[in-house]
């Protein structure tokens, strides 16, 4: 356990997130944690490329039947991992040390016990989840196949993505960055070599990324264990503590619900696809698979500017500095909208090129270029409503941060799913996630204006 006097003789002191100018702060914390975010789209992308082009056009789809189920494989950790992160920087800032060890201690417990039981679980009633998410019998071998291999290893994965959000929180973003490079680097390497060497398939892949994720965990578990970091795994602390597990749960339910009512949106979504997309069904699965691939990069890019926001906000919410507050969320929402109008701008004017990455299959490409024109039309915003969203979560009002996130993926999408995809067939389906995304960023803005002047009223 470090005390104050050793923490300001670190090389990587978290008391400069409450002096340093914010500008500097964000260029340190968020570009580290840009470039992971990147690495790990860049990740899923390139696996997505072999697979489709390695193995074909139905694996590209039994892929795409994953997604709900690696969005609940995300939801079980980051429950964890966020809540852990946001409470561990409010720590810091009110230098409550010994508090910040505890925190460490039980998110690697917790992390540990959420992977066995989730795990074990989805194992067990693997084919029935995956038939309920939409897949078809062309579809399931492949998604089986994927899905056992990432199943199996889900506490090395938990464990690194868990401690991965604690490097960066403690004061350690270009560590925490290279977690990510690490994994991604080893993935890259290994899956050309698993799908076109060994000859096996999509299954290939999923080894290839549970190899990267396995020596990302080694580093971070070796930084943790180390007592050159500032917060590290001290036996003396605890490491079971009901009142710091609620903490993390009441935080971290956020972006579990995030994750939670994605992947339930997702079910309704495949099964639009295949109900709306005729005798193309399976295709339009596919494209909805390399047009989730795309978004998510741009997603991704602005999760790892709230990322490196995250510690930001938390130390000097917990230090009561509202200027350094206020001036971190504004810079935010503005590279976050820059972010995804970029993204828009690329995927409006590039949509076939940036299919054929993904298959050479004529007519998924066709799907996929009008999903993409209608799909991104509202993706400005979308930036701005995430960065929102995180601000929430990243000063401790996880309630607040629930409802954004549920206004996005569940009460608006859902609804607009029940009624464009019967007036405009597929093409509803992709406007209705532009009409829940535009929708969101409103409530998103309204939310925050409104908290804004309670919050003056209480604090001034």
């Amino acid at each position: 356990m470090a005390n104050a006097a050793d923490i300001s003789t670190k090389k990587s002191n978290p008391m400069s997130l409450g002096t340093l100018p914010v500008g500097k702060l964000l260029l340190q914390y968020s570009v580290p944690a840009i470039i992971a975010s990147v690495t790990m789209s860049l990740y899923n992308i390139i696996d997505s490329i072999f697979i489709g082009r390695g193995v074909g056009a139905m694996a590209i789809a039994g892929l795409a039947i994953t997604f709900p189920l690696m969005n609940l494989v995300v939801a079980f950790v980051t429950l964890i991992a966020v809540g852990g992160a946001t409470i561990s920087s409010i720590y810091l800032g009110q230098k409550e040390y010994s508090r910040a060890t505890d925190v460490i201690n039980n998110v690697m417990v917790f992390c540990v016990i959420h992977s066995i039981v989730f795990g074990g679980l989805c194992l067990i009633f693997l084919d029935d989840i995956l038939m309920l998410f939409g897949a078809t019998p062309e579809t399931i071998p492949y998604a089986r196949e994927f899905m056992r291999v990432i199943l199996y290893a889900t506490p090395v994965s938990f464990v690194f993505i868990g401690l991965n959000n604690l490097m960066r929180a403690t004061g350690y973003p270009a560590k925490a960055m290279i977690s990510a490079l690490l994994s991604v680097c080893v993935n890259v390497v290994l899956c050309p070599l698993f799908i076109y060497t060994f000859h096996w398939g999509i299954a290939g892949a999923a080894f290839a990324s549970v190899c990267g994720q396995f020596v990302a965990f080694v580093w971070v578990l070796a930084h943790f264990m180390s007592k050159k970091s500032i917060v590290h795994f001290d036996s003396h602390n605890r490491w079971f503590t009901p009142r710091i597990i609620k903490r993390i749960y009441e935080i971290g339910l956020s972006p579990f619900l995030m994750n939670v009512t994605a992947c339930f949106v997702a079910v309704f979504l495949n099964k639009a696809l295949v109900e709306y997309g005729g005798s193309d069904g399976n295709l339009a699965i596919g494209a909805f698979g390399i047009i989730n691939r795309t978004t998510m990069f741009f997603v991704m890019v602005v999760f790892g500017v709230t990322q490196g926001m995250q510690p930001i906000l938390g130390f000097n919410y917990g230090a009561r500095n509202w200027q350094r507050v206020n001036h971190t969320l504004r810079t935010g929402i503005l590279i976050g909208v820059a972010i995804t109008t970029l993204g828009w701008i690329i995927t409006e004017c590039f949509p076939n090129a940036i299919s054929s990455m993904f298959t050479t299959d004529e007519r998924l490409i066709d799907i996929a270029r009008t999903g993409f024109r209608i799909f991104f039309a509202a993706y400005p915003v979308i930036g701005c409503q995430i960065v929102i969203q995180n601000y929430f979560q990243s000063i401790g009002r996880p309630s607040i941060s629930i409802f954004l996130s549920l206004t996005r993926q569940l009460i608006f999408l859902l609804p607009c799913l029940l009624i464009l995809p019967r007036l405009w067939g597929l093409d509803g389906v992709w406007a209705s996630t532009c009409a829940s995304d535009f929708l969101a960023f409103v409530v998103a803005v309204v939310t925050l204006i409104i908290t804004k002047k309670q919050f003056r009223k209480t604090h001034v």
